[in-house]
């Protein structure tokens, strides 16, 4: 058996405010206060197929496309984030082998996978963190590898693992990968002890991997020696879809959380969401989820169409949902007020403390946010350089138009560096042109026009921001500030985009053509892109709270196109 969609999983997994249901919301909280995986959440996924979701179909897999896993793992991860890493760490370990593994190695992988096994990464070290470069783990020249991983997901149960070792002196050209089969290890020469608990995602099972004179058996190096860490910086472009998928997870909880309380608590006479102030945190909560969801959905369609500019756009979207669920867990906490502190108790008490630890776990799992965006603004100066071809309009319609069919996913075309201008900001300029006359035709589109056409001024002085970034006496922050407003933009120009392609049908349960989403998403991505409080944006976020109402009262997921919830479903029948 194998889930086709995130309605049947939903329909699978049942009511997750039901106490009584082993996948809902009361059970999390209980793992959570006990530190424990989510073993049997975990079995009923793969006795579903969720675990063949992301392999591709020559390895057994059921893999269709990244959008539809994205969704699929936002939808079980709503309920427990660590059904997440539970389920699918084995990802970049798998993308790895994608990339430059044998056909045998391939095999062994996918033998494990498909039984709901795991294959581990070990790729980073305790005393040097981000710093790649730095890491001592060997592997001698007669193969024998010596030293001790740090944080290999499921690294205390898997079967095999995927390892980047040194074999250089110096360089990204130092390191090179092995496959090891950790069923054929002798004693003695691996060690498998817990790694550091976390605050949040607790229970998830992360490890430290000590080897001591392991004699590495002939096959097992991966690919050609020196390029262990290129494979594994561009199998993370795809970890970070999930990880996004995760964060959304979240954010949708958090978010359904805040409205459910403020729907019927009162101050006065007037419930607090029709009170200013609570209404004014939680407009910019719902313009936060729907500018995570623009980025997130439109990077997990990018991925298929123009994979080569993904190490810009990965880091980018990763950037913006990162920080945007936080923010929005933030501003559910302040309406929530004592609720969000209490560990028991109604109205999702116990429940909302986990997602805040959550999603600051869930933030920097896959990179951290000064390290993501480093690896962002290494690129940024070829950003505003040449690069018609990235913005062909033929790609960017297969992108952002949602009925659009997607190529297969290739990702043997993914790179470690851009090789011209972001393919997203390169067409703004067309884009933002025909947004703006089209809005002009309804005089009560004209704040949003008015912020497509500050986008716009926004893009254009991309370049000379980048060139002072880099001129004498510039700040050395100056180019990871440049990224990240880099990022915040790209964002803002997914949500035109996504705009002017699906003119003609709902997105967010408005009508067809409706642009207050936009105006929210737009409202929010530009102060954020500014440094600035989005709360001074005023009424123009309001529209992606209507929104969220409505998609929170019709029991849909809070994302583009509609997704029932098992909740709406129970009411039904």
């Amino acid at each position: 058996m194998s889930v086709r969609d995130a309605e049947e999983l939903e329909a699978l997994l049942g009511d997750p405010a039901d106490d009584a249901n082993p996948y809902g919301f009361a059970a999390a909280v209980g793992r959570d206060e006990r530190d424990a995986f989510p073993a049997e959440f975990c079995a009923e996924l793969a006795r579903a197929g969720f675990h063949l979701n992301y392999l591709p179909k020559e390895w057994g897999g059921t893999f269709e496309a990244f959008d539809r896993s994205l969704t699929l793992v936002r939808s079980a991860a709503r309920r427990d984030v660590n059904i997440m890493p539970g389920t699918m760490f084995s990802i970049i370990a798998a993308t790895c082998l994608q990339l430059h593994g044998s056909v045998e190695q391939q095999q062994l992988a996918a033998e494990v996978l498909r039984g709901g096994g795991a294959v581990g990464f070990a790729l980073t070290e305790s005393a040097h963190g981000s710093d790649l470069l730095a890491n001592e783990v060997a592997l001698s020249a007669d193969g024998v590898l010596d030293g001790e991983k740090w944080m290999v997901g499921l690294g205390l149960r898997c079967e095999a693992v995927y390892v980047v070792a040194r074999t250089g002196a110096r360089g990204p050209g130092a390191f090179s990968a092995v496959l090891l089969d950790l069923r054929d290890v002798p004693a003695g020469q691996l060690e498998r002890l817990p790694a550091a608990a976390t605050n949040g995602m607790r229970g998830i099972d992360l490890a430290r991997l000590r080897f001591t004179g392991l004699r590495v058996p002939d096959g097992a190096r991966v690919g050609r020696e020196g390029e262990g860490l290129e494979a594994a910086v561009k199998a993370q472009q795809a970890v970070r879809l999930m990880s996004m998928a995760g964060s959304l997870g979240i954010a949708d909880s958090a978010v359904r959380i805040a409205l459910d309380f403020a729907a019927v608590r009162k101050v006065g006479r007037a419930v607090l969401a029709s009170s200013p102030w609570p209404r004014r945190e939680l407009s910019v909560a719902a313009a936060a989820l729907l500018a995570a969801d623009v980025s997130a959905l439109t990077a997990a369609r990018g991925v298929h169409v123009v994979p080569e500019a993904f190490s810009v756009w990965a880091p980018a979207a990763k950037h913006v949902v990162a920080e945007s669920c936080e923010e929005l867990v933030r501003r559910a906490g302040a309406v929530l007020a004592t609720r969000s502190v209490l560990r028991e108790g109604e109205g999702g008490a116990g429940l909302f403390q986990k997602l805040q630890r959550d999603t600051a776990v869930v933030r920097v799992i896959d990179a951290s946010t000064l390290a993501n965006l480093k690896s962002y603004a290494g690129q940024v100066p070829t950003l505003s350089e040449g690069g018609a071809a990235a913005a062909d309009p033929e790609a960017l319609s297969a992108v952002f138009a949602l009925d659009a069919g997607l190529p297969a996913y290739e990702p043997e075309r993914l790179d470690m560096f851009a090789r011209g201008a972001d393919p997203v900001l390169a067409a703004l300029p067309d884009a933002a042109a025909e947004v703006s006359a089209a809005l002009a035709a309804d005089p009560s589109a004209a704040p949003v026009a008015a912020l497509v056409e500050e986008l716009a001024a926004a893009v254009a002085g991309l370049g000379g921001l980048t060139r002072a970034a880099r001129g004498p006496g510039a700040d050395p922050n100056a180019l990871v500030d440049a990224a990240e407003r880099y990022a915040w933009l790209h964002a803002a120009g997914c949500a035109v985009h996504l705009w002017r392609a699906n003119r003609d049908r709902s997105l967010y349960g408005t009508e067809p053509g409706s642009a207050g989403w936009l105006g929210a998403v737009l409202g929010y991505l530009l102060a954020r892109a500014d440094g600035t409080d989005p709360r001074r944006r005023g009424a123009v976020l309001e529209p992606a709270l209507d929104a969220a109402l409505a998609l929170r009262e019709s029991g849909l997921l809070f994302t583009a196109l509609p997704v029932r919830l098992a909740s709406n479903r129970r009411e039904e029948s």
